[in-house]
């Protein structure tokens, strides 16, 4: 594991020199959007509302948005220099019964490990936990946000759990509940007796996870998996453009002329609308017929522009003896 924070645990007079780690982590499937014909990755991109231009990361802030439709720009400089407790500091504000942390106040938890030389404050206040079956209720700053958390001991490891503020746990809004007869109760708890066993976590299995797997490699055996196309650079994009502009310009130069796009131009033209919806070999065809029809038309007009030169040339000319 990789240490993600590094401080100290101050309690007293007392300093632990200590170092962070993420104590969970998610194993939930993950997947991704396609377009269903062909696989292509489906991606978003962070475009700015007041014109649709994309934006690159190093002009993204946050913004604070006021009561009255304004936004206030916060930069992630402003955000460090406040005046705040140390980020380097777990300081712990009192011991408390651990049967007082109400559980739907806990949020993520991680692993402390002592610096080398502060195993011997460590294990003590370890020790202190775990035969006091108290939790010490502290203040840390992790990921720039002051957080209450708590400490408690978990196979001889001090653990951090941070915890949510109390208004950020909502109260149950529902219609009155009516209250059981003292049979139903009594029939209750004859069935929660029959069920008490020990907890053993290794005994579930998450039948979803599984079964989705078992999924996959039955499309995998059977065939059906798609090889996604690769993706385009940006620069292709602009060529296949740039190309379709100069098709147009040639037909409507010849347009001007009072002349038809022969069938070239047409197959040409139609090709580039076949190649943005996705086919490579007619955008290949399309790209090679326009460069012949921009060929065509730019030895069109050099004759054009020759003949009145020669005939100019031709008047200019003293004539032979005969």
């Amino acid at each position: 594991m990789r240490a993600i924070w590094k401080g100290a645990v101050s309690f007293g007079l007392v300093t632990v020199p200590v170092r962070l780690y993420t104590a969970t982590e998610n194993h939930d499937l993950k997947f991704h959007q396609v377009r269903r014909p062909d696989g292509s990755r489906v991606r978003y991109k962070k475009v700015a509302e007041a014109d649709g231009e994309e934006v690159p990361s190093c002009e993204i802030v946050k913004g604070y948005d006021t009561a009255d439709g304004r936004t206030v720009i916060i930069t992630d400089e402003e955000l460090a220099a406040l005046d705040s407790r140390s980020a380097k500091e777990i300081s712990v504000e009192k011991f408390v019964p651990a049967d007082q942390i109400d559980p739907l106040l806990l949020d993520r938890s991680y692993y402390l490990e002592p610096d080398k030389t502060a195993v011997k404050p460590y294990t003590l206040l370890r020790e202190a936990l775990a035969t006091t079956d108290r939790m010490a209720v502290v203040t840390v700053s992790v990921r720039a946000r002051l957080s209450m958390a708590v400490l408690r001991v978990r196979e001889d490891v001090i653990v951090m759990q941070t915890m949510l503020w109390p208004d950020e746990v909502r109260e149950p809004a529902f219609d009155e509940i009516p209250e059981p007869t003292q049979r139903e109760v009594a029939m209750t708890d004859l069935l929660i007796e029959s069920m008490v066993d020990d907890f053993e976590p290794n005994g579930y299995e998450d039948d979803y996870h599984a079964a989705v797997q078992a999924l996959v490699e039955r499309k995998l055996a059977g065939g059906e998996v798609q090889a996604a196309p690769a993706a385009k650079d940006g620069n292709d994009g602009e060529v296949v453009d740039l190309l379709a502009a100069l098709q147009r310009s040639v037909d409507r130069a010849k347009a001007a002329r009072g002349e038809q796009p022969d069938a070239q131009d047409a197959g040409a033209q139609g090709s580039g609308s076949d190649s943005e919806s996705g086919s490579g070999d007619d955008a290949a065809s399309a790209r090679t017929s326009t460069r012949k029809s921009a060929k065509a038309a730019t030895a069109k007009k050099a004759q054009a522009a020759k003949t009145p030169a020669k005939k100019a040339a031709a008047k200019r000319a003293p004539r032979k003896a005969g």
